[in-house]
């Protein structure tokens, strides 16, 4: 089985600094992979560890990619190779534009049974890109899956709903993007760490893939963060009727 694990390079929620205007700073802080799609890789892997095969790791963006660090963690993590599409352009691409370049950067690579996405990038989180990828290629796609089964040529995937869960079956190939409820990924170990550095690792730029770059479909005006609210910090102990009643009266106002 060839899979295809994406993932995005995000800053480091920690290093972001909130300037006084409410803007965000992003000069200090460090690249790393999304936290959802640590969960794409590792349904990869357990599914390559079930069945065999090859597990891909895939991202596009500007030059925070271009890391050591970045690349070697990724690769820790079970991937047998990655390939990375480095381009300035691609730098704040949208969730169209991601998936143009995805569904080009996938055509390039070749055959491929699954390409599993996270649930949503973790600084934007706009949850399209998978769903875009699979319109793009022309293969079925399931957003939110919980659960991966593999069977000959094709796989029975579960998806929660409000009240139910959903148990689909999917012909091969497809794009899947998984949930966080899909597994733990795994820390890597030294042993994972040290292989990482033998792996091959290729990257290209827009032009490598023969995608024509396109026009955003969106544009982001600003980024702020939230206005601070002054809390009023009543803290009240106890259980009694009268202490409830207080709390009642000091939410009601609040809610005014």
């Amino acid at each position: 089985m060839r899979i295809i694990a994406c993932f995005k390079a995000v800053p480091e929620e920690q290093d972001i600094v909130v300037e006084k205007d409410r803007q965000l700073n992003f000069d200090k802080a460090e690249w790393k992979i999304g936290t959802y799609d640590l969960n794409a890789i590792e349904a990869g892997k357990q599914l390559v560890e079930a069945e065999g095969g090859q597990l891909t790791g895939l991202a596009v963006g500007g030059t925070a990619l271009d890391s050591s660090k970045l690349k070697k963690n990724i690769l820790s993590r079970g991937l047998d190779d990655l390939y990375l599409v480095i381009d300035e352009k691609a730098e704040n691409a949208d969730t169209y534009q991601t998936a143009k370049l995805l569904e080009a950067s996938i055509r390039k690579i070749g055959e491929f049974d699954l390409v599993l996405c996270g649930a949503g990038s973790s600084d934007l989180y706009a949850q399209q890109t998978g769903n875009q990828v699979g319109e793009l290629l022309g293969v079925p796609v399931i957003n939110s899956v919980n659960k991966i089964t593999p069977q000959g040529d094709k796989v029975i995937v579960e998806r929660v709903l409000e009240d139910s869960v959903q148990v689909l079956e999917v012909s091969l190939p497809a794009v899947l993007s998984v949930t966080s409820e899909i597994n733990v990924p795994r820390i890597p170990g030294m042993k994972d760490i040290l292989a990482a550095k033998k792996k091959p690792v290729t990257e290209f730029t827009v032009e490598d893939i023969g995608a024509a770059y396109v026009q955003p479909t969106s544009l982001v005006l600003s980024t702020q963060a939230p206005e601070q609210a002054e809390r009023k910090l009543n803290i009240l102990e106890g259980d009694s009727e009268e202490t409830i009643d207080e709390f009642v009266k000091l939410f009601n106002e609040a809610l005014k």
